[in-house]
Parts: structure tokens; sequence; C-alpha cells
């Protein structure tokens, strides 16, 4: 590789870590060419960015990223070594668990997501848990949503309660004009009274 390429090589690596918030680096040694293009393949359609990339490349253009020092995650990079780019969190440790069910190989080398780092493989099934942005702006919805659903609620069964309440406050109404009907014919009869004087 000349200069040139390397110089050219450096800079779509950094063009894809730039603005990234979800690096993983991954060994993909041992793959066979179906396998490997299998994994890519079901990469994309996570909208995972999958570039294989020579290590001391990967350290050049990490090392011009300004406002994330990578240093931890360079002691992992070692013999093949894939970047993995996603905007969700845990989407690329699922990809690598999922596709590890028949195979032994992706393993994780390395990853910083959410502002942590986390290197070595063990820390794969961590990387699986943590939830998507969008996994916890739906539970925080839930949540809000859980409260708001019950005063809802409340306010759709008080009606039923308020009209049960009329209904039964109805016939006391109607008794009551029962009861001034016959104050009604007295005040006649006195009436009457002075016509027939």
């Amino acid at each position: 590789m000349t200069k040139d390429q390397k110089v050219v090589a450096i800079q779509e690596i950094k063009d894809l870590l730039q603005d990234a918030k979800v690096v993983y680096v991954a060994d993909l040694d041992g793959l066979n060419a179906a396998k490997s293009s299998d994994f890519r393949r079901q990469a994309f359609k996570q909208n995972i960015k999958v570039k294989v990339v020579k290590n001391t490349l990967l350290q050049k253009a990490m090392e011009q990223i300004d406002g994330v020092d990578f240093s931890e995650m360079f002691e992992t990079f070692k013999g093949n070594t894939a970047l993995m780019i996603a905007e969700t969190a845990n989407a690329p440790a699922k990809l690598i668990k999922d596709f590890r069910k028949k195979d032994e190989k992706p393993a994780l080398k390395s990853a910083f997501v959410q502002e942590t780092f986390y290197v070595g493989d063990n820390n794969l099934d961590a990387l699986v848990s943590i939830k998507s942005r969008e996994e916890m702006i739906g539970e925080i919805i839930g949540l809000l949503q859980s409260p708001i659903q019950r005063v809802v609620s409340a306010l759709q069964n008080k009606p039923e309660t308020a009209e049960a309440k009329a209904e039964e406050a109805a016939p006391a109404v109607e008794e009551t004009p029962a009861a001034e009907a016959p104050e009604a014919p007295a005040a006649e009869s006195t009436d009457e009274t002075p016509a027939a004087e």
C-alpha cells in the first residue's frame, strides 16, 4: 500500500468514526467467504456498517478523531479486524451473538458505546443487554402513559357513575313535587273561601 493509499484509507475510516456513537471492533478471522458475506448481509439489513481494516490504519484514524480518546481499544488491534459502526447501541452485539450460535466467530475485541469502553469478548452479554435509545424512550413513554391512562380511564368511568347517581337522585326529585302538591290545593281552597264570602 502506497503512502497516498494509506492517507485515503485513514480518511475513509475517520469519516466512518467522526460522529459515531457506537463503535465495535470485531475479529472475523476464520470465517470463510460465504460466512463473511452472510455476516455482512445481515449487518447491512440491521443498518450496521462493517469495514475490514488494517490495525495500524484504524489506530491512526482513531488518534485523529477529536473529542474521543480511543486509546483503551488500541491493545485489541491484533490480527484480523473488522470495524462495525451502528446507530443502535446493542445491534452489533446482538448480530455477533446470533451469528455465534452457528460459529465460534466473530469475536468481540472491543467497543465504544454510550461514551463507555468495553474491552474483550467477555463483555458481549453486557453489550447485548444495553437498551437502545429507542427502547429507553419507549419505556419512558410507557411509564409516563401509565398514570395518564389511569386518569383517562377514571374520567371515562366517572360519567357513568355520575349518571347512576343522577338516576338515584331523580326519584327523590320527583317525590319532592308530590309533597308540595298538597300545599297547592290548600292555597287554592283559601282562594276559593274569599270568593264564597
